[in-house]
C-alpha cells in the first residue's frame, strides 16, 4: 500500500524494464476499463501559473482532464479531451503532455497508433477556456509519416515548444533504396497557446526512434533536448543539442559514453532539467559497456561536457525511470525499483545544484503494476505524481524538498 503521507485522489474522480516490448499490452496495467482517474495508465501532472494543479490522463481509449485547488485532496468533473475512443500509443514511454499558460490556455499533445505496425501520429488540441472543452484534435505536423514520443515546454514569454521522433526521413531513405536507421528528431512552436504551430522543423537525423525525449529552458527561446540518439556503430548513448534561439538549433553534444550497442528498441528516455543558475541535470538508463543501470551527470557549461556518470539505485532490483526535477530550492531525482515483491519509488535531494546528493529514502511503494514515477513543482513546494493500478493516483509533497 502507500505511505500514509500520499495525498489519494482515487475517492474524488469517480514495469517497466529497460527492454520491454511493445507487445506487452497496456490492458493489464490499468484497475478497470472506464474513463475515471482510478482506472488510468498514465497520468501526467502540471501546475498552473495561478497554482492550480492540472492532470491530464490516459483511459478507456481517451485523454481526460481535471484541475485541483487544493494540491490534489479534491478534484474538478473530469472534461474528454476527445469525442471518442481512440488508438492511444500505449507504449512504455507514451503519455499526453500538458502545459498550462499564464492566461490559463491548456496545451495537450499526444499520440495515437495509425496500424498495427505502431506507426503513429502527434496529436494537439487546446482549451481556452479553462478546461471546459478542448478543441477538435489535428496532427502536428501535415507529413503522413510516422511521429511519436512528442514533448511539450513552457517559455517564459508563453510560447509553447513541442518535439518529437518522425520517421519522415526513414521513408525517403527507403523510397531511394538506402539505408536509415532510427528517426528524426523535429521540433515547431506555437505563439498562441497550443492553438496552432509552426511548421516543422529538423534538429537532428536518425536517433533513436523509441525512447522518450526530454525538454528543459536553457533561457526564454532557448530550449534544450536530452534525447538518445545513434552514434556510429548502433551505439545508442544520449546527447543534447540546445537551441541558440527558436529557429536555430546548437550542436550536438554528448552526455556520456557508455557504449550501448544495440539494435532494439531500449524503451526507457531519460529525464533533463535546468537549474535558475543554469546547471544542466540529466538521468537516463543504459545497458552500455562501460556501464549499466540508472546514472545521473551534471553540465556547467550550458550542455557541452558533462561530469562523469554517478549511479543511481540498485541493478538488482531493476532500478528504471528516473526523473530530475531542478528549481530555486534545489534538485531532486526519484526512480523505481522492483524486490520481485513490491515496487518502490526512491528520492534523492541536492541543495547545492547536484554536487551533494542525500542518501536514497523510500517515498511510495505498491504491489501492483504502476506508471513511472514524475515530479511536479509549483514554484514552492516539490511533488511526487504516481498512479499505481493497487491504489490508484496520488499526489504527495516532498517532505522539506529540496
Amino acid at each position: 500500500m502507500i505511505r500514509t503521507a500520499i495525498v489519494a485522489a482515487i475517492a474524488i474522480l469517480c514495469q517497466g524494464v529497460a527492454n520491454a516490448q511493445m507487445s506487452h499490452h497496456h490492458v493489464s496495467e490499468a484497475a478497470c476499463d472506464t474513463t475515471e482517474l482510478r482506472c488510468a495508465t498514465k497520468v501526467t501532472p502540471a501546475f498552473a501559473p495561478d497554482g492550480t494543479l492540472w492532470l491530464a490522463w490516459m483511459a478507456g481509449g481517451r485523454i481526460l482532464v481535471a484541475s485541483s485547488k487544493d494540491r490534489g485532496k479534491t478534484f474538478s468533473a473530469p472534461v474528454a479531451v476527445v469525442d471518442r475512443p481512440l488508438d492511444l500509443d500505449w507504449g512504455p514511454d507514451a503519455r499526453p503532455k500538458m502545459v498550462v499558460d499564464q492566461h490559463n490556455r491548456i496545451a495537450i499533445a499526444f499520440s495515437i497508433f495509425r496500424d498495427k505496425n505502431f506507426n503513429g501520429e502527434v496529436l494537439y488540441t487546446r482549451s481556452v477556456d479553462g478546461g471546459h472543452s478542448f478543441s477538435k484534435p489535428e496532427s502536428i505536423t501535415s507529413n503522413k509519416e510516422s511521429q511519436r514520443f512528442e514533448q511539450l515546454a513552457l517559455d517564459a514569454d508563453g510560447s509553447v515548444f513541442v518535439a518529437w521522433l518522425d520517421k519522415r526521413n526513414r521513408a525517403q531513405a527507403r523510397a531511394a533504396n538506402q539505408t536509415y536507421k532510427g528517426a528524426a528528431l523535429f521540433f515547431a512552436w506555437s505563439k498562441d497557446g497550443g492553438g496552432s504551430y509552426t511548421e516543422a522543423r529538423m534538429l537532428k537525423d536518425s536517433t533513436c526512434e523509441c525512447c522518450r525525449i526530454s525538454v528543459a529552458f536553457a533561457g526564454s527561446g532557448r530550449p534544450a533536448v536530452l534525447f538518445r540518439n545513434i552514434f556510429p556503430g548502433s551505439v545508442r548513448d544520449h546527447a543534447i543539442v540546445t537551441l541558440g534561439d527558436p529557429a536555430t538549433p546548437g550542436e550536438i553534444h554528448r552526455v556520456s559514453q557508455d557504449n550501448w550497442k544495440t539494435e532494439a528498441c531500449p524503451h526507457q528516455g531519460p529525464s533533463l532539467a535546468i537549474s535558475p543558475k543554469g546547471i544542466y541535470h540529466a538521468v537516463w538508463f543504459t545497458s552500455g559497456e562501460a556501464r549499466k543501470g540508472l546514472f545521473y551527470a551534471r553540465s556547467t557549461n550550458g550542455g557541452q561536457t558533462f561530469s562523469e556518470p554517478m549511479a543511481l539505485g540498485r541493478p538488482d532490483r531493476s532500478a528504471s525511470r528516473p526523473y530530475v526535477l531542478a528549481s530555486a530550492s534545489g534538485t531532486a531525482i526519484v526512480w523505481k525499483e522492483f524486490d520481485g515483491e513490491k515496487t518502490t519509488v526512491k528520492l534523492i535531494k541536492s541543495v547545492d545544484d547536484g554536487e551533494n546528493w542525500s542518501q536514497p529514502q523510500v517515498v511510495a511503494e505498491t504491489v501492483d503494476a504502476s506508471d513511472h514515477p514524475l515530479l511536479v513543482g509549483n514554484g514552492r513546494e516539490v511533488f511526487l505524481s504516481w498512479m499505481t493500478k493497487a491504489d490508484g493516483y496520488h499526489i504527495m509533497p516532498i517532505e522539506g524538498a529540496p
